[in-house]
């Protein structure tokens, strides 16, 4: 299977998963001008990578910040049906000034997706 094909065959899910990202970063109660980008499917670079188990191809996504070319988020697809995700935040939580929001991270299948903001406590 190709690129595209993988591309295509995965959209319906990755939509989800950006949807339900998109949700996380929301519940956290940043303003919408705090938050520059939010992840999209479409937005995305894809590569095929080779799975070391079962030697399948499994599709990447990658998101870039447009200014800078730097990576912020990845999505994977696991040949056994799985994926993770993680997209940067990069922002002092809103309601917990102690709290640091580094990104959310999205993992599971098409029948079980979670997803969780990652915090790390701010330095004292």
């Amino acid at each position: 299977m190709e690129l595209t094909e993988h591309v295509t065959l995965k959209r319906k899910l990755a939509e989800v998963i950006c949807q339900r990202m998109i949700e996380e970063i929301n519940k956290l109660g940043l303003k919408v001008n705090e938050v520059p980008h939010y992840p999209n499917y479409d937005d995305a670079s894809f590569v095929l990578i080779k799975d070391p188990y079962t030697g399948q191809q499994n599709l990447a996504c990658y998101w870039y910040d447009p200014n800078n070319r730097q990576r912020i988020g990845r999505l994977q697809f696991n040949s056994d049906e799985t994926f993770y995700a993680e997209y940067d935040v990069a922002k002092t939580h809103p309601a917990k000034a102690r709290w640091f929001v580094e990104g959310i991270t999205a993992w599971g299948n098409a029948d079980n997706i979670k997803a969780e903001a990652k915090l790390l406590p701010m330095p004292s």
